[in-house]
């Protein structure tokens, strides 16, 4: 995968050596209290590269020149991980002796080493871990936001798969980069809402599968009710691909990318080949970090 011409892999070495060890001791404590927290951190990542490029918008509060996008409604009680920006960004900042390091250099670099802080087993581990890539670097932060941008960009949990691809390639990514990117869902939660309409009303799904999530998820209230993206929510591994190719994704927009359209075989391959998926995501991972980086 090319770089974006205006970053580079040592944008900091020179200026502060010590920048990414003191952001990767950070990631992996927190982690290792939290294991879900690696989702929350690749989420922002995500979320952050979707509205205008990655650029660091998703963190800005609302003030009365800056319309934030955190409480949009795609966003709105479902991102985490903003405190542990905040915590990095402070000790990287402590150990640089300067603010040096962008916000957006650290979602980006937080969200590769929330990766490589889990290992397969679901648990911390410092020399295990998921796929890992060296992250171009030197983006400048942004100081505007839009939530305009924001409720038209992010995907959605209820998309089919012509409005995913078609969402995806707006940013330049291809249908690869759709389902290998989709992988951040095999850790994690998604509140009822959002899978409500797929366990009641829609036929691509394992019934006894169907069953077991309408046991916690109501047809009516309980929105904010949480069940396990995949079926093995802590763990980094293939699973989230295995189980949609029996039925068992949880979002119809992750049931989408295996139900007999032009994305099944490449969940199928990925199912069983998991290092071929490894490489698929870390050329997906830098494909979306180079979206329209400020520089």
């Amino acid at each position: 995968m090319a770089l974006s011409s205006s970053l580079s892999l040592n944008f900091y070495d020179h200026v502060c050596p010590q920048a990414l060890p003191t952001l990767k001791r950070v990631v992996e404590d927190v982690v290792k209290q939290e294991s879900r927290m690696s989702a929350s951190l690749l989420c922002l990542h995500f979320l952050d590269c979707f509205v205008n490029g990655c650029e660091a918008s998703i963190l800005l509060d609302k003030i009365a020149t800056i319309d934030s996008e955190k409480t949009v409604v795609p966003n709105n009680n479902s991102i985490r991980g903003f405190d542990v920006i905040d915590k990095i960004k402070s000790e990287v900042d402590k150990c640089c002796g300067h603010p040096i390091v962008s916000c957006t250099d650290i979602v980006a670099v937080a969200a590769r080493d929330s990766v490589v802080a889990i290992s397969s087993s679901g648990v911390f581990h410092e020399h295990l871990g998921g796929p890992t890539y060296a992250v171009p670097l030197g983006r400048r932060d942004s100081t505007t936001s839009s939530r305009t941008t924001t409720n038209n960009d992010i995907p959605a949990p209820f998309m089919d798969l012509p409005a995913l691809i078609k969402n995806f390639n707006k940013q330049g990514l291809d249908e690869k980069d759709l389902v290998a990117l989709s992988w951040g869902h095999t850790i994690g939660f998604s509140q009822c809402f959002t899978f409500r309409n797929l366990i009641y009303n829609e036929t691509n799904i394992e019934p006894s599968f169907a069953r077991q999530r309408q046991a916690n998820c109501p047809r009516s209230g309980g929105d904010s009710k949480l069940a396990p993206l995949d079926l093995t929510p802590s763990l980094f591994d293939s699973k989230y691909f295995s189980n949609l190719v029996s039925k068992k994704g949880l979002l119809h927009f992750d049931q989408e990318l295996c139900n007999g359209g032009q994305t099944n075989n490449l969940v199928k391959k990925y199912s069983i080949n998991f290092g071929s998926f490894s490489k698929d995501f870390v050329s997906s991972m830098i494909k979306m970090g180079n979206i329209k980086p400020l520089t």
